[in-house]
């Protein structure tokens, strides 16, 4: 009688054992397609995008204004400066 017991506890390990390994299978594919691209972007100092899995690097906003640094604290002296003027009396 302890027979198809056995059996029943048998397949229950196999099964058990097969849905550990389909578990491992997906972890470490999500690892491979999505978090390890991302900590290798990210080390290198470039933006990851998760929605395209695109690797980029960031634009300064000068790059494509040509405007620099210089200029804008130029400009930003002389806004204090118009300031000022427009204070005094």
């Amino acid at each position: 009688m302890s027979l198809p017991m056995n059996r029943f506890i048998d397949r229950l390990k196999l099964i058990f054992f097969g849905a550990f390994l389909l578990s491992l299978v997906g972890i470490f594919g999500y690892h491979a397609h999505v978090v390890w691209p991302a900590e290798r972007c990210e080390s290198k100092g470039s933006w990851w995008d998760p929605d395209g899995r695109v690797c980029a690097r960031p634009v300064l906003i000068s790059d494509i204004t040509g405007r620099t640094i210089p200029e804008r604290k130029a400009a930003q002296q002389a806004e204090a400066e118009a300031r000022a003027a427009a204070a005094a009396p």
